[in-house]
C-alpha cells in the first residue's frame, strides 16, 4: 500500500536522521532561491521550478510556460540530489505546496518513485514545530544515474483538452483563483478567461484556515460530489502553467481517489492557441 502523500511536521520530525531520507526545498525563481540561502530545513536541497522541473520554451504557445523537462534531464536532477529508488523523499515549499512542491511530488510519482511525501504546511509549519533550519548547503554522495522511460501518471495535451471542451462526458477542472477563471484579471498570461466548459475549483479549497490540507475524508466528500460519475480518464486538471494543478492532484490522491489527467500546458498554452476564449 502506498504511503500517504502528505506528512505532518510531527511525523517528519521523527524521520530526521534516518537512512535514505532526502529533503527537497522546491521553489521558483530568484526570490525563492534567496529565501533558501537565508533559511531552509537542515539538510534540504534546493530544487527550482524553472531550471529543474520544467523546460521553459521560447514561446509558451508551444507547451505552456512550464512544460515537463526531458526524462534525461529529470534523471540527472535526481542523481544530483542523491535520490535513488530506495530514497524516502520529503518535499516542501513556503507556499502551502502550491508553488513547486506538489509539482515535484507529481513528477517523482510519474517517474515511478513511490516513497514521496509533501510536508503539510511547508517551511512555516516546520519552523513552528521546532524542526531545525540553517543556511548550510548539504553535500550529495555520488549517485547512479537512474533510467527513466516514461511519465507514468496520466497527462493530456492541447488537442485532448480541446476535445474534452466539446464532450459532455468529460470534465475540465481549472484550479486558478476565481477572478482569473472569470476573466476579471490575468496577472501572468496574455488573455483572461477560461477554457469552455471548464469548472472552477480553486486550489485553496484543498486547505484549511491554517494552510494545511483538509482531512482526507473531507476532501474525498468534496471531490466525490463534484466529480460525480465522471470516469477518471475523462477528467483533466489544469491551472496557469501546470504547476498549481498538481496541488489538486495531490489532494485527490490524499483523499484516496485516482489521479486524473494533468494538462501541463494549462491556460498559458490554451490561451495562446484558441480564440475567442470564454469569460463570465
Amino acid at each position: 500500500m502506498d504511503i500517504s502523500p502528505i506528512i505532518s511536521a510531527q511525523e517528519f520530525a521523527d524521520l530526521i536522521g534516518t537512512k535514505n531520507l532526502v529533503i527537497a526545498d522546491a521553489g521558483s525563481g530568484a526570490e525563492a532561491r534567496e529565501r533558501y540561502l537565508k533559511e531552509h530545513i537542515s539538510g534540504s536541497h534546493y530544487v527550482d521550478l524553472n531550471e529543474d522541473l520544467a523546460e521553459v520554451p521560447a514561446d509558451a504557445k508551444n507547451g505552456g510556460r512550464h512544460p515537463l523537462p526531458s526524462l534525461d534531464k529529470f534523471a540527472a536532477l535526481l542523481a544530483s540530489l542523491g535520490i535513488t529508488r530506495d530514497s524516502h523523499v520529503i518535499v516542501y515549499d513556503d507556499k502551502n505546496a502550491a508553488n513547486a512542491a506538489a509539482r515535484f511530488w507529481w513528477m517523482l510519482r510519474a517517474a515511478g518513485y513511490t516513497k514521496v511525501q509533501v510536508l503539510d504546511g511547508g517551511l512555516q509549519e516546520a519552523i513552528k514545530n521546532g524542526i531545525p533550519v540553517n543556511v548550510d548547503i548539504p553535500k550529495v554522495q555520488d549517485t547512479e544515474l537512474p533510467t527513466l522511460e516514461t511519465w507514468s501518471l496520466p497527462t493530456i495535451d492541447l488537442g485532448g483538452v480541446d476535445a474534452f471542451s466539446k464532450n459532455s462526458e468529460a470534465l475540465i477542472i481549472d484550479v486558478r483563483e476565481n477572478q482569473r477563471y472569470r476573466g476579471e484579471t490575468e496577472p501572468i498570461d496574455l488573455v483572461a478567461g477560461h477554457i469552455p466548459r471548464a469548472i472552477n475549483l480553486p486550489f485553496k479549497n484543498n486547505l484549511d484556515g491554517d494552510g494545511k490540507f483538509k482531512n482526507p475524508e473531507v476532501l474525498k466528500a468534496y471531490f466525490t460530489e463534484i466529480l460525480g460519475d465522471h470516469l477518471t480518464e475523462n477528467i483533466a486538471v489544469h491551472c496557469g502553467s501546470g504547476v498549481t494543478a498538481c496541488h489538486t492532484l495531490l489532494a485527490m490522491h490524499y483523499a484516496g481517489l485516482s489521479i486524473p489527467k494533468l494538462y501541463v500546458g494549462s491556460w498559458s498554452e490554451w490561451s495562446r492557441n484558441f480564440k475567442p476564449v470564454e469569460k463570465l
